[in-house]
């Protein structure tokens, strides 16, 4: 038996490892604006040299630093290092208020952002909903732990999730009771909540609204797959009545909501604040950076007086430039960001005058390798700066990965992006004839017709993403 020992050896490898301060300056690079604001203010909060400036400060010469002659100020090189910190600030400075006609940043307008950012609604939860109707009701204290139980099973859309045999033996009770305190939650609001299953969901609001007669329910209740194939005929002559009656009991059932717990589902309204904004002037495109929402930063003053003062220790004076250095290397970051940005939006404006001026028709196919070149930056930095980016347009606000899609080359040698393509293809189904609704094939040869050759498969997967259902689902019957 061969025996077992431990021991320990050595290699050398290669490897790639991101620097910490790359790694933060990627991030910042790929937040949106509102989020980029929240890391800064907490940088704020940790490192006392940075502050951020309310109102637009007048200019003040930069205090020289007293030499220091230690081994350690010679291996830090602070006064060189110092130097390049106060000509980067002055020029962040200069940045940060361009394009804003001199206006000076005010109180009011820090006032206004921060009531901006602490308007965010706090929309109450379907569970929380629920609790306050089970509250207002008359049963026992008992039957309300059994109600509990039950909400707290109910998901997102509205369904009590789990067995009803696994919920009464969980709370002690039998199916029955537990059934009558469901009864009593499925009148709650809103309608349909607290069903088992789309069926139960759909004949509860039905019953509850009184808006529909025995033929609808029993289309509900026995013949629900079939009316979402759109099987009028085989529903008619099950239930002894016409395909157009059958057709305006369809209508009404789609007015029903089939997750009544959506409208609680607690996510937070999500607001877009445009990084780049669009604007014609004079028959020309301008590029502004909206930069309201970013704080104006610079190296604390009174920092810089403490390495000035003799009596300050080495190992406090080796702090305070350990943290000026990492203020300096964000307000760098956040420079280089802002540059980043910038520079792609102009190459995307650039490139797509034709959408700004025409529309969607004219949207131009654009990779983000070729804007990549064009700035002179790699493609994932491209990716990482319009990641959650948004561009405020003459035509409307649109993300900045819309503007970059794969072209598709026409009979005449055009090429055009597959959003136009997905446009026309949406503008075909519009105005077909509901009583011959056209295939798949048939949308094939009509881009033929304009010169746009795809294959039959690409017109499904586009229709697909556009949510157009199959021709035999949107005929009328």
């Amino acid at each position: 038996m061969q025996s077992q020992s431990l021991s320990l050896s050595q290699r050398q490898q290669l490897q790639m490892v991101l620097a910490p301060q790359l790694r933060q300056s990627l991030e910042m690079l790929q937040l949106p604006v509102l989020e980029l604001r929240a890391m800064i203010q907490q940088e704020i909060e940790k490192n006392p040299t940075l502050e951020e400036i309310p109102i637009e400060p007048e200019h003040v010469e930069v205090p020289q630093v007293e030499q220091d002659t230690t081994s350690e100020a010679k291996e830090l090189d602070f006064d060189k290092d110092f130097e390049a910190l106060a000509k980067l600030d002055e020029e962040w400075r200069d940045y940060f208020f361009q394009d804003r006609e001199n206006r000076p940043y005010t109180t009011d307008d820090a006032e206004k952002r921060q009531f901006f950012l602490d308007s965010l609604p706090q929309k109450e939860s379907l569970q929380e909903h629920l609790m306050n109707q089970l509250n207002l009701t008359e049963l026992s204290e008992n039957d309300r732990q059994i109600g509990e139980l039950i909400i707290g099973s109910i998901n997102d859309d509205g369904y009590v999730t789990g067995s009803l045999d696994e919920l009464a033996t969980s709370a002690g009770t039998d199916i029955h009771h537990l059934e009558d305190i469901l009864s009593v939650i499925q009148d709650f609001h809103p309608t349909g909540i607290a069903a088992k299953d789309l069926k139960e969901c759909l004949l509860i609001q039905l019953e509850r609204t009184g808006i529909a007669g025995p033929e609808v329910e029993s289309i509900v209740r026995d013949h629900l797959d079939k009316l979402g194939g759109k099987k009028y005929a085989e529903i008619a002559k099950a239930l002894k009545i016409t395909p157009e009656e059958v057709i305006h009991a369809a209508k009404l059932i789609s007015t029903l909501d089939p997750k009544p717990g959506r409208i609680y589902s607690g996510d937070v309204a999500t607001y877009i604040m445009p990084e780049i904004v669009v604007q014609k002037i004079n028959g020309e495109y301008i590029i502004v950076l909206n930069d309201d929402q970013l704080p104006h930063l610079r190296i604390s003053k009174h920092y810089i007086d403490i390495l000035n003062d003799k009596s300050t220790t080495s190992e406090a004076k080796s702090y305070i430039r350990e943290r000026i250095r990492s203020s300096a290397f964000m307000i760098k970051s956040i420079h280089q960001r802002q540059k980043t940005i910038y520079r792609i939006a102009s190459e995307i404006v650039k490139a797509q005058t034709g959408f700004l001026d025409h529309g969607i028709s004219n949207l131009r196919p654009l990779t983000m390798a070729e804007v990549a070149t064009a700035v002179g930056v790699h493609e994932t930095t491209v990716s990482r700066a319009v990641s959650g980016k948004y561009m405020k347009t003459p035509v409307g606000v649109f993300e900045m990965k819309y503007f970059f899609t794969p072209g598709i080359t026409t009979a005449d040698g055009r090429e055009i992006s597959n959003k136009t393509v997905k446009d026309i293809i949406a503008g075909l189904v519009s105005n077909e004839d509901i009583d011959k609704p056209l295939s798949d094939q048939e949308l094939m040869e009509k881009l033929k017709e304009q010169g746009i050759n795809i294959a039959r498969r690409t017109i499904a997967k586009y229709r697909l993403v556009l949510r157009i259902p199959p021709s035999h689902l949107r005929k009328s019957y």
